[in-house]
């Protein structure tokens, strides 16, 4: 079956209203990050504090989102998804009331953190739904591969997506505006998401469902959490550096914009990784994305305009989503399969705390007067890691098998 074919079969089976949900249920989470970052940044004149509440909130949704999917994995995604939606576009709402020139660095925190705790994962838990929707389907390894594939791409596709609305809006309605926004299509899609019929495919576990005693947290799974929390650390350093070379250039709304163009090339890379065939495995197709992340992040330790930042970042897009998915990929088939949700959010949670990190050590380097360089040096070191790391691993994840019966 070639891609595109899988791509229609997977159109077919679940229909494009699902497609459209599950895509806009995960926007406002690429939003918040970014939206959180400017606004604060913005208003207290401080990339430290604005970076620090970036993080925070990429924290508390790494902290919050595996224990959202376990108890997903436990009761169902239709009843925490929704609880998750409505609590995090309130606590989005809250960032925007408490963040003001004169207010306490403490109280943006703890309105951020609550905010990270409720936001869901999206992208995630809609993995978690593909097996299930395509277990009656020939081929299904083909498809979940597909899946997986649109999924990464999706991922990208909303890191696009998210930062330019931020931009955009940070520009016409003012920054408080975006984060408001964000707030307002968490609580309409996430929404949605949680209540979609395919919800029902994941509801409650019985004892007999959950078939395998496979541990989640085997050696192959700790490589995958460290392969995320370094890209979310390639994420973070990138937008701080972004925003700092924007905002000394005069075009501080700019910065959601420039970012965004880091996803283009991923959705692009994304679409395209399920048509690799399946001799090609989903360690080596990791190890040579991670090449690519260094070698791609390295021209920016050299950029010094917008123009140069903008050629650099659309090329090092094509090297991510090849690198997430096979994680992703990798964690769909290796955990027990009634762990799933759990283990998609850690990947995802992983992710966030290495967001936190990149963006906390950029935001602090670049106010410490040295500028974006070292912000994106950030970068590069993190892609660095992301290669010893696939190198390290690489034997440990071609022998690693599935865990209980796909």
């Amino acid at each position: 079956m070639s891609a595109i074919a899988s791509y229609r079969a997977l159109l077919r089976i679940v229909g494009p209203a699902y497609i459209l949900v599950a895509f806009l249920g995960r926007i406002p989470l690429a939003m918040s990050q970014l939206g959180v970052l400017v606004l604060v940044s913005t208003t207290t004149g401080s990339y430290g504090v604005g970076g620090a509440a970036a993080g925070i909130l990429a924290v508390a949704n790494a902290i919050g989102s595996p224990v959202a999917g376990a108890l997903a994995d436990r009761i169902g995604q239709r009843p925490v998804v929704l609880a998750q939606s409505i609590g995090g576009a309130l606590g989005l709402t809250a960032v925007v009331v408490v963040t003001d020139p004169g207010a306490s660095n403490g109280v943006i925190f703890v309105a951020a953190a609550l905010a990270g705790l409720a936001i869901p994962q999206v992208g995630p838990l809609a993995r978690v739904r593909w097996r299930p929707i395509t277990r009656e389907e020939g081929d299904q390894r083909r498809l979940v591969d597909a899946a997986f594939s649109y999924e990464g791409a999706a991922d990208e596709a909303s890191f696009v997506l998210g930062p330019a609305m931020i931009g955009v809006l940070a520009i016409v309605a003012e920054p408080a505006g975006a984060l408001l926004a964000a707030a307002a299509l968490l609580a309409v899609f996430g929404s949605w998401f949680a209540v979609h019929p395919t919800s029902v495919l994941v509801a409650r576990r019985t004892s007999a469902d959950a078939v395998g005693t496979g541990a989640l947290w085997t050696g192959a799974f700790i490589v995958l959490v460290g392969a995320q929390l370094c890209i979310g650390m390639i994420f973070g350093s990138v937008q701080t550096g972004t925003t700092v070379l924007a905002t000394a250039e005069g075009h501080a709304g700019m910065a959601g914009l420039i970012h965004a163009v880091l996803g283009i090339g991923s959705v692009i890379a994304g679409l395209a990784v399920t048509g690799l065939p399946e001799r090609v495995l989903y360690a080596t197709r990791m190890l040579v994305a991670a090449l690519g992340l260094l070698g791609l992040s390295s021209p920016l330790l050299l950029v010094d305009s917008i123009a140069s930042l903008i050629g650099v970042i659309a090329l090092l897009g094509f090297a991510v989503a090849p690198y997430m998915i096979s994680n992703f990929a990798l964690a769909g088939i290796l955990v027990p399969l009634h762990r799933v949700s759990a283990a998609m959010t850690l990947l995802a949670g992983a992710t966030g705390i290495g967001y936190a990190l990149g963006a906390s050590i950029a935001g602090r380097l670049a106010d410490d007067g040295g500028g974006h360089t070292p912000a994106f040096a950030v970068t590069v070191s993190s892609a660095g890691l992301a290669v010893l790391l696939a190198i390290g691993a690489n034997r440990l994840l071609r022998e690693a098998r599935p865990v209980g019966a796909v």
